[in-house]
């Protein structure tokens, strides 16, 4: 992995090369549960529960490794990586728990198949043989009171590398997934199978066809694919980086299930920003150089883009360091290894409180600023930045009278509206390469209009302005840019995959990083 990143980070470095407000009281740092929306959620919470308390976070995910699970044989079912007692506290704490099954023992492998292919896979489920079935017979059924949501493998899009997780067929994995659908609903009826998260790049870079368009072609030939949803319930994306791609990569897979007559939710399970700069863990050379004060602000950006693309739920991944992550290039967690929390612990913390109660979410506008409006249960939240390295004046639609201009920090202060809009100055992005728009834009800014459903004091009831729209209807906003397959893109992409990170080099084409 070494010289893979020396290689690529060289790459990279190459073509990247070509306000005051109000201060607000901060987030609480207290031991009391705050969950303003359950669809938000963050990854391995019970490695920091007391944080976990206080994030906001209302889900998580657990990930459960069939070949540390059965390693030597079926009879060797051994201490499960995460304890029944942690996932019951977790469920305690308010959290629910989604579970990821990935990772075939090699005992398990057929003689013949690729890496990870379970043997048997071709099997009736109800026969011993199939060992896949008989797997996630175990874990639905011993989980059946803790566990409904259930992701079935780990980008098995990433090929050609020691980190792939499926070196079988794009058929087989069809069957797996098929296998698994069957014997989750029948151990659990109340199950939902979710479909692989995808990373997208390793196939669009490299110009092949996507993974999630094999994967339904091959659904769709299994007898019984149409009666049955196509053998799952929701669709899972892994997105990092770049705020803009949440939506485009979003929208794109949206309309691969429309081309199948398929409409499902989409979770984005895993996104982040880690930054390069921190002292607790400085990296050199990195591949994005993205500030502590950055990664916070993508909570908001890319929380904000995952809203307006359609996300049922959206996750960061992680919630903190541990020891044995500097294998990984980058700090993933909200907390540091020492138990302090990086800024983008408080911007999760803003952005869960304001965002909270989603019904609507609209992507108004997208040039050299980005605007969402975001439609939520007892009032509106508007989320602006600027995309590149430029302050942006903007005319924010007002829904109210007045309203709060809210920053990542929790900062807030009040701003009313002039002739039905309200004016903004959006602070230019600290991007130091070329590319336009930048990864991250500047610091986001929110309006808050109405209330709040938990956590930060909520504003009283505010009254609608004078010619303003129907305060129960949401504005309606200008058609956005329609997301196209984005071209394969030059420099380097980051991903992560599981416990294990990924670098991609990216042949040369358009500038993506």
């Amino acid at each position: 992995m070494t010289r893979l990143h020396s290689v690529l980070n060289l790459l990279c470095a190459m073509l990247l090369l070509l306000p005051s407000t109000v201060s607000a009281a901060p987030l609480a740092r207290h031991a009391t549960a705050r969950i303003p929306d359950a669809r938000f959620g963050i990854i391995e919470t019970y490695h920091a529960p007391a944080d976990a308390a206080t994030s906001g976070a209302g889900w998580t995910r657990v990930t459960f490794e069939w070949n540390q699970i059965q390693p030597t044989g079926p009879e060797s079912w051994v201490e499960y990586p995460v304890a029944d007692a942690v996932l019951d506290a977790e469920r305690a704490a308010g959290r629910e728990v989604v579970g990821l099954l990935v990772t075939a023992p090699g005992w398990a492998w057929a003689q013949f198949g690729g890496k990870n292919v379970p043997a048997g896979l071709e099997l009736p489920i109800d026969d011993p043989g199939n060992l896949w079935a008989t797997f996630v017979r175990q874990m639905v059924s011993r989980h059946r009171n803790r566990i409904r949501h259930w992701i079935i493998w780990n980008e098995p899009d990433i090929w050609g590398t020691d980190f792939q997780s499926w070196g079988g067929t794009v058929e087989e994995f069809a069957r797996l997934t098929e296998v698994a659908y069957r014997v989750a609903r029948e151990s659990n009826p109340n199950a939902i199978i979710h479909l692989p998260a995808i990373t997208h790049w390793w196939d669009a870079n490299y110009g092949r066809e996507l993974f999630m368009e094999r994967l339904l072609n091959a659904l769709a030939a299994i007898p019984e694919a149409e009666k049955y949803g196509y053998f799952f319930d929701a669709f899972t994306l892994h997105l990092y980086f770049n705020v803009d791609t949440i939506y485009d990569l979003s929208q794109h897979y949206h309309g691969l299930l429309h081309a199948h007559g398929l409409s499902k939710p989409l979770w984005i399970v895993e996104t982040n920003a880690p930054p390069s700069n921190d002292p607790a863990w400085p990296i050199q050379g990195p591949n994005f150089n993205i500030t502590l004060e950055e990664q916070a602000g993508f909570m908001i950006q890319g929380i904000a883009m995952a809203l307006a693309a359609g996300a049922e739920r959206t996750a960061i991944y992680k919630m903190a360091d541990r020891e044995g992550d500097h294998v990984n290039a980058e700090p993933f967690g909200l907390v540091r290894l020492d138990g302090s929390r990086r800024p983008a612990f408080t911007a999760y913390q803003v952005a869960t409180t304001y965002l909270a109660g989603f019904r609507q979410a609209n992507l108004v506008r997208r040039d050299n600023a980005a605007i969402i409006n975001v439609r939520r249960s007892n009032g509106w939240t508007t989320v602006a930045w600027a995309r590149g390295t430029e302050a942006v004046e903007v005319r924010i639609r007002a829904n109210a009278q007045s309203g709060r201009v809210v920053n990542w920090r929790g900062d807030a202060k009040t701003v009313r509206a002039q002739g039905g809009f309200y004016t903004l100055t959006l602070p230019a992005s600290a991007c130091t390469h070329p590319a336009n728009p930048c990864l991250i834009g500047g610091e986001p800014l929110m309006i808050v209009e109405g209330g709040v459903s938990v956590g930060l004091p909520a504003p009283d009831p505010l009254p609608a302005a004078p010619g303003a729209a129907d305060p129960t209807t949401p504005p309606k906003p200008a058609a956005p840019a329609t997301p196209a397959t984005p071209a394969p893109p030059a420099g380097l992409k980051r991903l992560k995959q599981g416990n294990n990170q990924i670098s991609q080099q990216l042949p040369p084409t358009v500038l993506w990083c």
